[in-house]
Order: C-alpha cells, then sequence, then structure tokens
C-alpha cells in the first residue's frame, strides 16, 4: 500500500470540556475512496476541517505531503462572486475547467451568485472543487439538494477522478457506489473498515456485540469484587489493598463504558385517528406558470396507508405537486378532492420555520411553557427532547447553534408530537446520520395513516415507497409502483434529454455572446500530467533494468519460484507502464505543439 497523502496521526481535539477526538489516526491514500460515518454531533465536519488545516487540532499531527492539493467542500458552502464562474475559479482553477465543470453541473457561468437555490449553491461548489483537480478531495454531505439524477452526476465523477476522498454522507446508496473504505468516528475514536460501505452495517453491528460482552463481563467481575468487598477487608487491609483499588479500577471503567454508551432515540408518530379510506385524488390538474408547464393533464388517488414517492430534477415541480394534493395551490385545470378527517403535518425542507435566534425550547412549545402534548400525554420538554439526543443545555441554546442535522431532528420532534393521519415530508433526509434515519423508515414503515414523501435518497424511497411518481421537468408526470429501482426498471428513458439541474429553458441573451478564445497551451491539468509523465519514463527504465538484474540469477528460479513470478509479473507491468507513459506523452506534445501554433 503507498504512503498516505494526508493523514492524522494520534490527534486530541477539545471542544470546552466536551473532548471530540482522542488519539484519531486517519490516512489516505493516493485515488482512496473512503466514508466518514458517525452519528450527528460525532465531530465528523470538524474532523475535516481538521483535515483540510482550518481548524488546529491541540495534540497530535497533520502530515500533508508536500505539494498536495487539497479541495474541501463544506455542509454549508458560501458562494461568493460577481457570478459563479468568479466562485468556481477563486482557487485557481483554469477559467475552462470551471466552465466545463459548471456546465457538467447544469450551471450557467454567467449566473449570479447572489440568490442561489440550495442545489445550486450546492453544484457550485462541487464545480469548483472538480475544476481544481485536486490531489485529495473532502465532501461533506455532498448529496444534500441535489436531485436524484444530478447525485448520479457526481457519481460519474468522483469514479472518473484522480483524487483521493473523504466523504460524509447520510446517502446509503451514494456511499456504497462510490467508496471502497470506511472509517467509523464514534466514541471520540476512529475505527477503520477495508471494504466499501455495503459492509459497514455487518461491521458494525459485531463490533456492538463485541464491546455488549465486555460490558456483561465487566459487570459479572464487578459484581464479585463488590460482594468481597461488603465481607469486610479491615483485617486484611495490607494484603488486600491492592485488590480494594483493582475493584475502584473497575468501576472507573463502568463509569467510563456508561458515559460512553450510544444515546437512544425513541422517536414514534403521534396518530389523530383514522382517515376516510381515499386521502386524496385528483383528475386532470395541471399548472403552467408564464409560458413554463410544470404539470400536464395528470391524475391519481392516494388512499388511506398508501405511502407515496415523488421524485425528479431539482424545479421539477415537486413541492408544486404537493401543495396541489394539500389543496394549498389551486391547479389550472382539472380537479382536486381532499378525503375526509384529515390532520396533515409537513415538513418543508426549507426548514423555513425555523428562527435562527429561536430558543429550541420555544420550537417545541410555541404556546409557552415547559410542557408539550405528545401522542396525547405531557411531558415536559426537556424530557421530550432527550427522546430525541438534546441535552438539557441545548433546550436553551438558539437555533443558530444546532448542526444541519440537529435542526433536522428538531422539526421532525415537533412534527411526530402533533396528531396527524397525513405526513408529508419534503428532503427529510438533508444532514440526518444513519441512526436518525433508520429509526425513521421504521417508525414510518409502521405507521398506519398516510405518507406523502419527497426525497432525492434513493435507498429511503426503495424501503418506503408503495408508489413513486416521477416529474421530468417538462411537464410529464407519471406514477410506477414500487420505489426507484421499479420506476427506472418500468420507465427506461423517462429522463432522457432533460438539463437535469436547470429544468427551465434558459432566457435568450439580450445579445450574442462572443466566442471563446480558442486556446493557445495545455490546460493546467494536461500541464501537469505532461510533468508526471516527463518523471515516469525518467524513472521507469530504472525500475526495468533493476527487476532485469534479479531475473538474470539463474538460480532464482529453483529457489523462489514465487519470487520469480512476483518479479516477472512486475517487469511486465514496468514495461507495459512505459509503453503507455510514452505513448500518451507523445500525444500531449503534439497537442501542445499545435495550439502553439
Amino acid at each position: 500500500m503507498k504512503p498516505p497523502v494526508l493523514a492524522l496521526k494520534d490527534v486530541r481535539l477539545a471542544d470546552g470540556p466536551k473532548m471530540l477526538f482522542d488519539g484519531v489516526d486517519l490516512g489516505l491514500e493516493p485515488r482512496s475512496r473512503a466514508c466518514l460515518v458517525g452519528r450527528n454531533g460525532a465531530g465528523k465536519s470538524t474532523l475535516l476541517k481538521v483535515l483540510v488545516g482550518q481548524i488546529q487540532a491541540d495534540e497530535g499531527e497533520r502530515v500533508v505531503t508536500p505539494g498536495v492539493r487539497i479541495a474541501y467542500v463544506p455542509q454549508e458552502p458560501d458562494i461568493t462572486g460577481p457570478t459563479v464562474l468568479d466562485y468556481a475559479t477563486a482557487g485557481g482553477a483554469a477559467p475552462h475547467e470551471a466552465e466545463a465543470a459548471l456546465a457538467l453541473f447544469g450551471l450557467d457561468p454567467a449566473k449570479s451568485s447572489a440568490g442561489l437555490s440550495g442545489g445550486e449553491i450546492r453544484r457550485a461548489a462541487l464545480s469548483r472543487a472538480f475544476a481544481e483537480d485536486p490531489d485529495v478531495l473532502l465532501l461533506d454531505e455532498p448529496t444534500n439538494h441535489l436531485d436524484i439524477l444530478a447525485i448520479e452526476t457526481l457519481e460519474a465523477e468522483i469514479a472518473a477522478s484522480r483524487a483521493a476522498m473523504l466523504i460524509i454522507s447520510h446517502d446509503r446508496a451514494f456511499l456504497e457506489r462510490t467508496t471502497g473504505r470506511c472509517f467509523w468516528l464514534e466514541h471520540r475514536k476512529v475505527r477503520r473498515l477495508e471494504k466499501g460501505f455495503g459492509a459497514f452495517d455487518d461491521w458494525v453491528e459485531r463490533i456492538l456485540a463485541a464491546e455488549a460482552e465486555e460490558a456483561r463481563r465487566l459487570d459479572k467481575q464487578l459484581e464479585r469484587e463488590e460482594h468481597w468487598l461488603r465481607r469486610g477487608v479491615t483485617a486484611r487491609r495490607a494484603r488486600n489493598e491492592g485488590r480494594r483499588r483493582a475493584l475502584l479500577d473497575l468501576r472507573e471503567q463502568k463509569k467510563a463504558l456508561m458515559r460512553e454508551q450510544r444515546g437512544d432515540m425513541t422517536m414514534a408518530i403521534a396518530s389523530s385517528g383514522v382517515s376516510g379510506k381515499r386521502v386524496v385524488e385528483v383528475k386532470g390538474v395541471a399548472k403552467a406558470f408564464g409560458d413554463r408547464t410544470l404539470l400536464k393533464p395528470f391524475s391519481t388517488r392516494i388512499l388511506r396507508g398508501d405511502r407515496v414517492a415523488i421524485v425528479g430534477p431539482n424545479g421539477a415541480g415537486k413541492t408544486t405537486l404537493v401543495k396541489i394534493l394539500l389543496g394549498e395551490l389551486a391547479p389550472d385545470a382539472g380537479e382536486v378532492k381532499l378525503g375526509a378527517n384529515l390532520d396533515i403535518a409537513y415538513i418543508d425542507q426549507a426548514r423555513a420555520d425555523l428562527k435562527p435566534d429561536m430558543m429550541l425550547r420555544d420550537v417545541l412549545t410555541p404556546l409557552g411553557g415547559d410542557q408539550v402534548m405528545v401522542r396525547g400525554q405531557v411531558k415536559h420538554v426537556a424530557a421530550y427532547a432527550k427522546e430525541f439526543l438534546f441535552t438539557d443545555q441545548q433546550i436553551r441554546q438558539p437555533v443558530r447553534s444546532l448542526s444541519g442535522g440537529e435542526r433536522n431532528r428538531l422539526l421532525l420532534a415537533r412534527a411526530l408530537a402533533t396528531p396527524a393521519n397525513l405526513i408529508v415530508l419534503d428532503e427529510p433526509t438533508n444532514d440526518l446520520d444513519m441512526d436518525t434515519l433508520d429509526l425513521l423508515e421504521e417508525i414510518l414503515a409502521d405507521y398506519e395513516g398516510t405518507l406523502i414523501l419527497v426525497s432525492h435518497d434513493r435507498d429511503f424511497v426503495d424501503r418506503l415507497a408503495s408508489s413513486t411518481i416521477a416529474l421530468n421537468g417538462r411537464g410529464d408526470a407519471v406514477e410506477t409502483p414500487g420505489g426507484w429501482q421499479d420506476f427506472l426498471a418500468q420507465n427506461p428513458g423517462f429522463f432522457r434529454a432533460i438539463d437535469l439541474a436547470s429544468p427551465t429553458p434558459a432566457p435568450k441573451p439580450a445579445a450574442p455572446k462572443p466566442e471563446p478564445a480558442k486556446p493557445t497551451k495545455l490546460s493546467y491539468k494536461d500541464q501537469r500530467r505532461l510533468q508526471e509523465l516527463d518523471g515516469l519514463i525518467a524513472a521507469l527504465p530504472g525500475q526495468i533494468a533493476k527487476l532485469e538484474t534479479q531475473l538474470a540469477d539463474p538460480n532464482l528460479y529453483a529457489r523462489d519460484r514465487a519470487g520469480f513470478d512476483k518479479i516477472n509479473a512486475a517487469l511486465e507491468k514496468a514495461r507495459d507502464d512505459l509503453s503507455s507513459a510514452e505513448e500518451e506523452w507523445l500525444e500531449l506534445e503534439e497537442r501542445r505543439e499545435a495550439l502553439a501554433k
């Protein structure tokens, strides 16, 4: 294995009295693909900032290979500059590389950086990172606010990139497709699994089972020693002082284990009773805004207990369709009928109801006081907040102090306390950790009411949806039984030839843009590759000569058959590498000379 290009060694970092990391070791080798998994609040984003160099650890070492270029996409990117092209080139990317990356992610380079949507902000940040052609790319929740098709574009770019990557994400399907190693941040330390995310859950279960067995043995040992102590040690103080000290050590170990126990959420849904059998029925509904048709005539019926997923590109009209289904927005044509006895709980993706200066307790008790009605029972607000892993200290803090995942948990806590027989979740998975997602899936699967779900999380949709409504941004809508994979199998080509990020037709420019200037030299990426090839072509002949000398030993085959085969294979590879490097070098040199003319 090659040495890491970026690593942390025995890193320790405290946030006030709270220790975040205690002896963290982590390394990324060239072209490695790893994910960093952990609960909300475990410190994943902070660890990425330590890797980038934005935060200095209290102890330990950050090691970076000289010359290595690092790109970082934070969880909440700050897009600055007059246009998205200005932002994408601010890190040193060549303009034509930045334009290509922006086009790939569906952004007009001339688009103003002000007033971007969440999806546009994410795509601009990703475009800048890939345009810089880094050696190391650190991505914090890169799929947030991206639609499913844009996520698939991102997956393809990750597969094609030569950068080493460390990715934080809650999207299981995304991680399974992009990673070959897992780092698990738990109890202030990082464990490492040399397999992709598909093997992560089973690995964690084995670790937790081993820890539970260790705790059980400790309890038994502590019980025996406590019994010994109760029998009295005064008469044998001198000879048993060591055993008494060992008992005190056992007690300290037990305290440490109790401090490290994972908090358990007790999320549940408050049901308001049975709705009518027909929840929503729409016939021939259509909607347009100006010259753009969002929805051509579409009909569907949602019955009690259905779990309907709505998917499609950003801007295709998913939220508009939800508002039509709920009767909040009138269609231009068609008819909407709502069922009887509907009590609706709605979580919108913008989290518009959360004001930065609101205290957490005020979000849960909007009418004041310190009690909240939960599933027909009165609970103290602190006790209810604790069910969603909020501490007593946090309930007196403003919303702006919470992480993205904690804000989403807070919205879930408020929504799930409200009696409802129709739950509408618009992008509920953003920023949530996998433990919370798993629990949310469990309670939604057992929920007796009706669910309307807007989500880009393919795994989440596949696990929950009984039917999927897809919008393609051109006004077409189709409904298919099952989840995302079922939809793809039954509707091939539905999204073909769509501008994934901007389904709205681009406005005509006031004046024709001048033709871009013809490049007169190689791109930065090609120049750098040419330098790499120079080094390879200079180094490989020496390696080949060394291997040939080893093979010239007449006794090698008889003495070490395996060694002979290994050296022979290495020699063949070195010769192939040299031939490929020479051909690629010649091609780039010819291109460089042609551009210079």
